[in-house]
């Protein structure tokens, strides 16, 4: 996480007093959860800590529904996520009994794999599950696509680079 710059910091103070209330009320519309709702919108001005530039907004309550909006699409991902792979561990054969630490690991994990695919656009995204999931040889996916081998491993190569960027970061 970024240093917190301490020269906004009365600002973040007069938008937290100001607003929260607000946000907090308008969270919870959203949620239906007095719970979840502090804790997302404590989330809000936490993200508003790691920011350098913040200074007086003109729109304050727009600026900050910005950010508790990607904050319920990141919440909503996530659950979504865990619940898909809640449903694959119970069509299981056999029980798999894992300690909480390793739920935790494996979803932050899938929530990475989600990011990076979600980053790479729909061609490169396609070739390379087809790749990875299905084990297609590149001429398959070629063929099944209806495009070059030269594509196939151009958009490869881009996947690629997006994990070893992923896994360096």
């Amino acid at each position: 996480m970024s240093t917190v710059s301490t020269t906004h910091l009365p600002h973040l103070n007069t938008l937290y007093r100001d607003h929260h209330g607000w946000l907090h009320g308008w969270l919870r519309g959203k949620l239906g959860n007095a719970g979840d709702a502090a804790d997302l919108a404590q989330d809000t001005f936490v993200r508003l800590l790691g920011k350098r530039e913040a200074g007086p907004l003109r729109e304050p309550r727009g600026y900050l529904a910005t950010i508790a909006r990607g904050l319920l699409v990141d919440r909503y991902r996530r659950q979504a996520l865990e619940q898909a792979y809640l449903e694959a561990l119970a069509q299981q054969d056999q029980a798999l009994a894992i300690s909480a630490e390793t739920h935790a690991i494996i979803i932050e994990t899938l929530l990475a794999v989600d990011r990076l695919l979600e980053r790479l656009g729909t061609r490169t995204r396609t070739i390379f599950l087809l790749a990875q999931i299905e084990e297609l040889s590149y001429v398959d996916i070629g063929k099944r696509l209806g495009v070059s081998l030269p594509t196939v491993k151009k958009h490869l190569v881009r996947a690629y680079t997006e994990c070893l960027v992923l896994a360096a970061a």
